[in-house]
């Protein structure tokens, strides 16, 4: 196996690779058998993580036995979906940690926010209040099992922020 480096596009470190592996940019690429054909798959790890982020099908090469030999573009490609896939599954965990409702109190609309805080050791979510104009205008600490609705803000603001 033959070691070759390349600079990133952006210069930021430089990465080796060789025909079914290549490290780069806090990422592994490697070519694998794949186990329920014939033919070969790509998974992309982030270093550190145990399981890979992004597995693809790849290319078989032009003696349709062996697998396409990974290269700089190919790395960089795959570096993107898997930054891709990072980035949709970091939103997605934001999503479920986020509601929020609008409640009428007083003929004035109030945005309710429970974000509950991502802390296995101290298990917490934050209940905030915001008038129209964004401005806070009481938040107060409650379980992480919370449960957020119209009826449960509307009360919360009826009592005037207190205990809920």
């Amino acid at each position: 196996m033959t070691k070759n480096t390349s600079e990133q596009a952006d210069g930021a470190d430089a990465s080796e690779g060789d025909a079914r592996r290549w490290v780069a940019s806090g990422f592994t690429a490697q070519v694998i058998k794949n186990e329920d054909d014939d033919g070969w798959a790509v998974t992309m790890t982030r270093d550190g993580d145990a399981e890979p982020v992004l597995v693809s099908p790849w290319t078989m090469g032009r003696d349709k036995k062996n697998p396409k030999p990974l290269n700089h573009t190919d790395f960089k490609t795959l570096l993107k979906g898997a930054q891709d896939v990072i980035t949709r599954h970091e939103a997605h965990a934001r999503a479920q940690r986020h509601h929020s409702v609008t409640v009428v109190a007083d003929g004035e609309a109030i945005r309710v926010d429970l974000d509950v805080a991502a802390d296995e050791d101290d298990p917490h979510a934050l209940l905030s209040a915001w008038d129209p104009l964004g401005e806070k205008l009481a938040e107060r600490r409650v379980a992480a099992d919370f449960k957020l609705s119209s009826a449960s803000a509307g009360r919360w603001i009826a009592g005037g922020f207190g205990d809920v």
